[in-house]
């Protein structure tokens, strides 16, 4: 709830303005920041494709901060469309177009750029592990051209997202875990599964899916072992088309989770994950901090502080579970 401060009367506020310019008489002048760029030329870096609904607020936030495209912001995006392997060139064409700052989305877009350029400032959103993955010396300071936000909080994450998938299945045991191997954040996160995994009573049998077309197989395997419900770790070949994961999972009966919300808007049961709009709005004033002469090497790189629970008790009732009222209750967003 915002609050507003009480009116100040207008005897105050002419104390108060004389003392400021008496002030302004005897203290020493500060070192002006440096002049922002008349226009300035941003490279967007992204996986698996630019056109979403995160970049669209990502500019909305950036132009009330005074950046407008077509005005004082040159914008050359470059979009993959799910050929991860061209990253590195895209990457090379960004720094040869002398971007003031490029923006990656996700993590191999900020790899692309981190192995592009060591000069040009990058800001970095969704990466899960920035520090882990060598993008940054420590969160507090990152200490090269590289910060931004990250999607996740490594340590405790993986146990409160399957606490939640535990509050929804109360009765489920055997679970399937697909990662992708190539994906050195899954690497490092998949490990802190197996204490609270333990500790909620759950079993996991761990599959791995290296291209999207894998997934139907994967599928059919964990659904032939014995899984009772799926826990898709978050991977930009997973999100083409962005429905295709959910919709396999239902069709096998398996209840599944994701981290992205648009995961159980797409048919999954339960999403849990960081508010990626708020994230992407922060993001937007990394930009415009270093456009105005920030370093990057000095400014924090942030964690999200809020994350948010859906459920999808569309899919709850074509797969014949009631969620309790408990979890229905306290969830950011129902889906009926």
């Amino acid at each position: 709830m915002k609050r507003f401060a009480a009116p100040v009367p207008l005897l105050l506020v002419g104390l108060l303005t004389f003392a400021s310019a008496a002030a302004a008489q005897t203290a020493p002048k500060a070192a002006s920041a440096p002049a922002a760029p008349k226009m300035a030329r941003l490279g967007l870096l992204c996986a698996p494709t630019c056109d979403t609904i995160y970049n669209k607020a990502f500019f909305e936030e950036l132009a009330k901060l005074g950046w407008v495209e077509g005005s004082n912001l040159i914008v050359e995006r470059k979009d993959p469309e799910y050929r991860l392997e061209r990253l590195p060139e895209f990457a090379a064409n960004l720094v040869r177009w002398k971007s003031d700052v490029i923006v990656t989305v996700a993590a191999q877009p900020a790899l692309a750029a981190k192995n592009a350029t060591s000069e040009i400032p990058v800001v970095m959103l969704y990466v899960g592990d920035p520090v882990g993955l060598g993008f940054a010396a420590s969160l507090a300071r990152p200490g090269g051209n590289m910060t931004g936000v990250t999607a996740l909080v490594p340590g405790d994450f993986i146990g409160k997202m399957l606490a939640v998938l535990r509050e929804g299945l109360p009765h489920v045991k055997r679970l399937a875990v697909v990662i992708n191997p190539s994906n050195a954040n899954h690497r490092r996160l998949y490990p802190e599964a197996a204490v609270p995994a333990a500790k909620l009573g759950f079993e996991i049998d761990l599959f791995e899916v290296r291209e999207a077309a894998e997934f139907p197989r994967a599928v059919a395997d964990a659904k032939a072992r014995g899984a009772e419900a799926l826990y898709v770790f978050a991977d930009v070949l997973y999100s083409f088309p962005p429905n295709r994961v959910p919709d396999l999972a239902t069709q096998a009966g398996l209840p599944s989770i994701g981290l992205e919300l648009s995961f159980a808007k797409a048919g999954g049961l339960m999403a849990y994950g960081p508010d990626f709009l708020a994230l992407t709005r922060r993001g937007a004033h990394y930009v415009d901090q270093i456009l105005k002469g920030g370093k990057p090497a000095e400014i924090p790189i942030e964690q999200p502080t809020q994350f948010l629970t859906v459920v999808n008790l569309k899919t709850a009732k074509s797969l014949g579970l009631e969620i309790p009222a408990s979890l229905a209750a306290t969830a950011d967003e129902v889906i009926e």
